[in-house]
């Protein structure tokens, strides 16, 4: 069952991305995607190992970022994938059918593709702009969800993304959405979990 609320950590240091994760778990968060970036091979595996502890214990799921190899090594419940990540093929053939793999699409031709090799979700994005991402794509704003989402027909869980605040959720939730992804709002204020939930259930 794919969250309609994922958590994206955030932090300066390694650790301050479990203390962030630590927080969301006690605060209600059911689903974690540990996003590490310019770490070097042996801190994420071991960022990641401290990381399923940390959601074992509160039952959450863990999605690793990109490193698929990663979470089958400390058995996390799934992978995220961006886009210039390995194939999701080549990823479901190497973790097999009982890890969930999602993947980022900013395009109608991206979600195409990721449909194609049987994701199992979508992060669509980014919905508004956000400093959290380098590089970022093209802003798809509320209007950009509804037209992909009545192109698409999909019942593949499509998971909002990109400096999602409160007050959007109820105006992208409107477009059919699934889901939506938070990193900078929750890590500000954990307590915004439960509001989020309400807002989205």
């Amino acid at each position: 069952m794919i969250s309609k609320l994922h958590y994206i950590s955030q932090g300066e240091t390694p650790k301050e991305h479990l203390v962030n994760i630590q927080k969301a778990c006690v605060a209600g968060a059911d689903w974690v995607q540990l996003r590490l970036k310019n770490s070097d091979a042996k801190t994420i595996l071991e960022t990641a190992k401290e990381a399923r502890e940390i959601t074992t214990r509160f039952k959450a799921q863990l999605i690793i970022n990109d490193h698929y190899k990663v979470a089958k090594e400390i058995k996390a419940d799934g992978v995220h994938l961006g886009k210039t990540d390995a194939c999701p093929s080549k990823v479901r053939a190497f973790l097999g059918t009982s890890y969930i793999i999602g993947g980022t699409a900013n395009t109608l031709e991206d979600c195409r593709n990721l449909l194609d090799k049987k994701v199992d979700y979508i992060g669509l994005g980014p919905y508004q702009f956000t400093e959290t991402k380098k590089n970022l794509s093209p802003v798809l704003g509320v209007e950009g969800y509804r037209n992909l989402l009545e192109e698409l027909q999909t019942e593949t869980p499509i998971i909002a993304i990109g400096g999602i605040a409160l007050e959007d959720v109820a105006k992208i939730t409107n477009t059919g959405i699934y889901g939506i992804a938070v990193s900078g709002a929750i890590t500000k204020d954990v307590t915004s979990i439960a509001k989020f939930q309400e807002i989205l259930n």
